[in-house]
């Protein structure tokens, strides 16, 4: 059974710093492209981050480059996002996924509050 869980989130000021988590299971982690997400109160989900199988290629929302790093351990099984420089609207529910998503692959996500 796959299992995506994401962890990590929680509420900072904006210019803040947050590292997201999502710990994989149930499927072979090192042969897939991954990627976050993010939806907004009242929007739809949304590309943030990617990252391919092999951790080499990496590529970004324009409206987080330069602030988010996406990382992964394939030995751990787990995919990483580093978020700087955090503003208000960042604000959303963060998720992991397949690159791309496999609509049977959604976990519950990580809430990121940014406010001051």
């Amino acid at each position: 059974q796959v299992q995506l869980v994401e962890s990590g989130g929680g509420l900072v000021q904006p210019g803040g710093s947050l590292r997201l988590s999502c710990a994989a299971s149930g499927f072979t982690f090192s042969d897939y492209s991954m990627s976050w997400y993010r939806q907004a109160p009242g929007k739809e989900r949304e590309f943030v981050a990617g990252i391919n199988y092999s951790g080499r290629g990496t590529q970004y929302a324009d409206s987080v480059k330069g602030r988010f790093a996406i990382s992964r351990d394939d030995a751990k099984n787990t995919l990483y996002l580093q978020m700087n420089s955090l503003k208000v609207e960042d604000l959303a529910v963060y998720y992991c996924n397949t690159n791309p998503p496999r609509p049977d692959y959604w976990g519950q996500g990580t809430q990121v509050t940014v406010s001051s």
